[in-house]
């Protein structure tokens, strides 16, 4: 028996989650599309049909449906649980007819608060981050913590753009996280953990390109996106801080690097320009691909290989032994990479054009035009 519950938590939860997910999408979707609930095609968005946003929503009612009974060892999932249906209810909210962008950054700060303070995932430490001793926060956690929580939820967001590639990246994230905390023994955290990774296998059979299928027929949505944003933000900092640490601060910031990275290089330029940090535009990490002449499905293979280079790095690393500065100091320079190519994107995009044998830059990928922008 006590064998048992380590195996049932690793692989009978997660692909319990992943068949009720793949058996309730079709579902929900022919519902949605009966009830007009659908993000339709045009200005941004380059999809050829209307496509229902319910991803997420089939997603954490079976999260939260499987998890109801399992400790996560992280917080307090009280917490967390409101903080999520709260984010939720506003994607859903924002999928039918669009907040403002005002009243959502409201709510993002509030639903912070609420996994920070009564649920009690702080960020105290940051390690021995750049080599000068450990940084410890003090009085700051909890604005700082807060902030990287509304930062994460705002980044996974930004980065749903293409089929799969939102859902692929977070999906690599929890896949690295569930291995750090099997090999810590934690193993209802990974049963957590695994639930959400496993739903969001059931969602991808739907949202990424594949040979059985040609484009995403459901998005993530909002609500989604927002959601899976939250998730990582409370698994993330719970399994960095305190006595159930699993990695250090630095290992996990190279797992979840590329929504963070690709983010802030786009809100700075944005602030250069003298626009709105949010307003959308081309300049993501996958317009460089697609503008390349790489297709959707090629683009997102790409980026979720790098992804998995950048968590091979943290996780390995740290397995490894290579201090804590190293890694530190590696990530600084992906950093600031990664923000002078936002800036300048025109060397990268010719290599990437080299790479896949084109002679010249394509703007306008014929297929990226049934992505969701």
């Amino acid at each position: 028996m006590d064998n048992f519950l380590p195996i049932f938590l690793v692989f009978g939860l997660p692909l319990v989650a992943l068949a009720l997910t793949a058996a309730l999408i079709p579902l929900a979707r022919a519902l949605a599309i009966k009830g007009g609930y659908v993000d339709e095609p045009g200005g941004r968005k380059h999809h050829a049909e209307p496509v229902p946003p319910i991803g997420g929503i089939v997603i954490f009612c079976v999260f939260m449906a499987l998890s109801f009974f399992i400790d996560p060892e992280v917080g307090d999932p009280r917490f967390f649980s409101a903080a999520l249906m709260l984010i939720l209810v506003t994607g859903i909210l924002d999928d039918a007819r669009p907040v403002p962008s005002i009243i959502k950054f409201f709510i993002h700060f509030a639903v912070g608060y609420l996994v920070v303070v009564p649920g009690g995932v702080q960020i105290e430490t940051l390690g021995n981050l750049l080599g000068f001793g450990e940084i410890r926060l003090g009085w700051a956690s909890v604005p700082f913590s807060i902030a990287c929580v509304v930062y994460i939820i705002n980044a996974v967001n930004m980065m749903d753009g293409i089929d799969g590639l939102a859902g692929g990246k977070s999906l690599i994230v929890l896949g690295w996280l569930m291995i750090a905390v099997g090999a810590h023994g934690f193993w209802e955290a990974l049963g957590g953990i695994g639930i959400l990774a496993g739903a969001l296998g059931g969602f991808l059979i739907y949202n990424m390109r594949h040979p059985f299928r040609e484009k995403a027929n459901v998005f993530l949505g909002d609500a989604g996106s927002m959601a899976l944003g939250l998730s990582i933000a409370w698994f993330a900092i719970g399994l960095t801080q305190g006595p159930g640490a699993v990695m250090a601060p630095v290992s996990v910031a190279w797992i979840i690097a590329l929504p963070i990275i690709d983010a802030f290089g786009l809100l700075v330029m944005r602030i250069r320009e003298g626009r709105n940090p949010f307003d959308p535009d081309r300049r993501h990490f996958h317009h460089h691909f697609l503008n390349a002449g790489f297709s959707v499905g090629q683009s997102t293979f790409l980026i979720l290989g790098w992804s998995v280079v950048l968590g091979a790095v943290g996780f390995c690393g740290y397995i490894a032994g290579i201090p804590e500065p190293v890694l530190g100091w590696g990530w600084v320079a992906l950093w600031l990479g990664h923000a002078a190519l936002v800036m300048k994107p025109e060397p990268f995009i010719r290599l990437l054009s080299r790479l896949r044998g084109a002679d010249q830059i394509s703007q306008a990928d014929p297929e990226a035009k049934e992505t969701q922008l």
